[in-house]
């Protein structure tokens, strides 16, 4: 385990992240083979992602972060803590013995549209006697996944745990592509006590049954006990609905347009600075403002862990209104 910097005399706000960190094996490839048939990947790498990728785009915009959830022993386990030390990123719980981390097959198409196959290893088996050593802070940010809360284990050990979550701790939930796979009584209980549900268009309509990220994001915030919501919409940007939403109940942040390599990672990256934007005190508009800057950054970059830093995210701002004039 390494240190964990939310505790301590003057502890500073941290992001919590109780989802699961895995291994991403991505393969670049011309197009997906048909069934049965076989594809050569033009660009193969081996890296951390999963719940790494939200941490490590909240880390390198300065917020001290920590992982909560299970890993294991192993060389994918190995090599997700490795990773995980280099952003600075404390490690809370012990390895769990006997099982490597899991992994995501990731497929990236030209145009950056990505396919997912995962296997899942010891971050599905966290346990309610593992997450009881670890203890929120009212300043903190707890983040929750959908990814977690598909496997039983996980979903039970979090569910006993989250009643115990200071008042003040802000809650985000993101329910991702196996959001639909959690029960609806485990979902309503998350989301009864989220600060924030952000997730993207597809995510936000599967939930509400609603057409348009416009309804669903204001049907969200009905569903979410402190009404705050953010849905990605692609190129487009996001919209918020909620806390400080305009007239119509929901205020829209235009992106910014960019060519895309890899979209693999860019909604974590967006999740990651927004978090991290919120917890320095600006308001939602302005979070996601860079959000939007910080995920159009991410999709120009091959692989899934491609957040910007600080520095690279705020020249890239600074630089916009230069080229939208080119």
């Amino acid at each position: 385990m390494t240190s964990d910097p939310g505790t301590g005399p003057g502890a500073v706000a941290r992001l919590l992240h109780l989802g699961t960190v895995v291994a991403d094996v991505v393969l670049g490839m011309p197009a997906l083979p048909p069934r049965g048939g076989d594809v050569l990947a033009s660009v193969a790498t081996v890296t951390a992602g999963g719940g790494f990728n939200v941490l490590a785009a909240a880390a390198r915009q300065g917020m001290p972060a920590a992982y909560g959830g299970a890993h294991g022993t192993g060389p994918l386990a190995d090599l997700t803590r490795a990773a995980l030390a280099a952003e600075g990123i404390a490690v809370l719980l012990p390895p769990a013995p006997g099982l490597d981390t899991g992994f995501v097959i990731t497929l990236v198409e030209p145009g950056g549209e990505r396919t997912f196959v995962t296997s899942p290893g010891a971050e599905a088996r966290l346990t309610e006697e593992a997450l009881a050593a670890v203890t929120a802070r009212p300043q903190d940010t707890v983040y929750l996944s959908g990814y977690a809360l598909a496997h039983d284990a996980n979903r039970a050990a979090l569910l006993g745990w989250l009643p115990g979550l200071p008042a003040e701790a802000r809650l985000v939930f993101d329910p991702g592509p196996l959001g639909a796979q959690v029960p609806a009584a485990a979902l309503d209980q998350v989301e009864r006590r989220a600060d924030w549900w952000a997730g993207n268009a597809a995510e936000a309509t599967a939930r509400t049954g609603e057409a348009t990220p416009e309804t669903a994001a204001l049907a969200l915030v009905r569903r979410t006990g402190r009404a705050g919501v953010l849905v990605r919409t692609g190129p487009d940007g996001c919209l918020l609905a909620g806390q400080g939403a305009g007239r119509d109940g929901l205020i829209r942040v235009p992106g910014f347009a960019v060519a895309a390599v890899d979209t693999t990672g860019a909604g974590d990256a967006h999740t990651g600075v927004f978090l991290a934007a919120l917890a320095a005190g600006l308001d939602p508009a302005a979070a996601a403002r860079r959000a939007n800057a910080a995920a159009a950054i991410s999709v120009t970059r091959p692989g899934p862990a491609t957040a910007p830093t600080v520095g690279a995210l705020n020249r890239f701002l600074a630089e916009e209104p230069a080229r939208n004039q080119a």
